[in-house]
């Protein structure tokens, strides 16, 4: 497929002229006189480079660059081949400038090197997720039941079926996630994350979709959404319960046909993701009651695979536990004695891998000098015996002081699931979140 250009000049025979001058090249070139007809083109196409003529009858380089130069590499062209001109260009955001009279084989130099440079971009951020996401997706433990997502994952990874993960706060069902995309036949293409409860419903649906420039106050300019950096890979929508109707609507048409629109916008697109979900709520129970649509819960739950909890699976605490000492140690790792290995296996883990990871490193920072972990390290385990809750304060607390208190008292002892949480205190998760956000908890 031919690159695509934009040359953006009102001289509408130099227009003309570096636009044949591009085609033979082997370029896609589209040409358009003024800021104006450019904002109407890139509504209908998304070029791989723009060429901008310094100076426009209804707006000017300067004005231009501070809204493009995020989104597309810019040569700009001037007619005043002053340096100050071309730093000032470069420093607003412009990939590189030529000066006119243009010089065709600068032109077609400066263009390629221009591109080349934005691909190598591209992969450069590729290369770093993928490495990234290689190092976070090590499945530890070689319990049956870790053996058999593992199979569900290689067996999922062999088509682009849609695929539901379940399992509570903190098992990792991110990192079931990000096996799966790399075991795909999409793994070169990026694997897009999206946590589905932490925006408010209008700024997700933004993140998702993406927007036009001016869709709403702050848009100021166009903005890709997360379904659209996903082409070609996998888009990741972790705890999708949490969603709302609106965008629930709107996510099921993308993943009937794949189409959808940006906010504020009347041109439909389309993108080539492939489609994860993951949740720690029983969205079969909330489909029947009407909290979730029942036709997007069969969409997504063509495939699932259910990600045990840890006390399902605690022949695998050994492992994790070395990882985890690994994984923190700049140095040589500590050793964990038999009976603190024996407290780590006799404890529920309510927040699961996520809350042993926690509880590990905490650990060690407490025996930094024994260089061995052992029950005096472990004392903050909470044991089967205690389960009450106390709160203690200085003086008599205002409301908001016990509601905190009670909240991170419930959160910690629930190792941070906000599930179990809203269920002891009597309230919808969504709640939960939003007092965790006042409160810093």
């Amino acid at each position: 497929m031919k690159q695509s250009l934009l040359v953006v000049d009102d001289d509408a025979i130099f227009n003309g002229l570096l636009r044949r001058q591009l085609e033979g090249m082997g370029f896609a070139a589209t040409g358009v006189g003024s800021w104006a007809a450019a904002r109407a083109a890139l509504k209908e196409f998304e070029p791989h480079a723009i060429i901008l003529d310094f100076k426009l009858p209804d707006a000017d380089a300067a004005e231009i660059l501070p809204e493009l130069s995020g989104q597309y590499p810019i040569i700009v062209l001037t007619g005043f081949g002053s340096i100050r001109n071309a730093v000032n260009v470069i420093r607003q955001g412009a990939a590189d400038y030529l000066t006119k009279p243009v010089n065709l084989d600068e032109l077609e130099l400066t263009v390629r090197r221009v591109l080349e440079n934005a691909q190598l971009k591209q992969s450069n951020q590729y290369y770093r997720a993928r490495l990234s996401s290689r190092n976070a997706s090590n499945l530890i433990g070689d319990s049956a039941a870790m053996n058999d997502v593992r199979t569900m994952i290689d067996a999922a990874a062999a088509n682009d079926t849609t695929v539901l993960i379940l399992g509570e706060s903190g098992t990792g069902k991110e990192m079931v996630a990000r096996a799966l995309h790399e075991r795909s036949n999409r793994s070169s293409g990026d694997l897009v994350v999206v946590d589905s409860c932490g925006l408010q419903e209008s700024l997700f649906e933004s993140e998702l979709f993406g927007h036009e420039r001016g869709a709403f106050t702050g848009a100021e300019r166009r903005k890709k959404g997360l379904i659209e950096e996903a082409n070609g890979g996998t888009l990741f929508l972790d705890e999708i319960g949490d969603i709302g109707p609106a965008i629930q609507a709107k996510l099921l048409r993308v993943l009937e046909n794949g189409s959808f629109r940006r906010v504020g916008a009347t041109k439909t697109l389309s993108s080539d993701a492939r489609f994860i979900a993951a949740t720690n709520q029983d969205l079969a129970s909330m489909s029947r009651d009407g909290r979730f649509r029942g036709d997007l819960y069969f969409r997504l739950s063509r495939f699932v695979i259910t990600v045990p909890p840890l006390r399902e699976r605690r022949e695998d605490i050994p492992s994790l536990v070395r990882h985890f000492l690994t994984q923190f140690s700049r140095v040589a790792p500590p050793s964990i004695s038999s009976m603190g290995m024996d407290i780590l296996l006799a404890y529920d883990w309510p927040g699961n891998v996520r809350e042993l990871r926690n509880a590990v490193e905490r650990a060690m920072m407490l025996a930094p000098a024994t260089h061995e972990i052992g029950p005096a390290h472990l004392s903050f385990i909470r044991r089967g015996d205690d389960t009450g809750l106390t709160l203690r304060f200085a003086g008599e607390p205002s409301l908001e002081q016990i509601e905190e208190s009670y909240l991170r008292q419930v959160l910690s002892r629930h190792g941070g699931n906000r599930q179990k949480t809203a269920s002891v205190l009597g309230i919808s998760e969504r709640h939960v979140y939003r007092l965790i956000e006042k409160y810093g908890a």
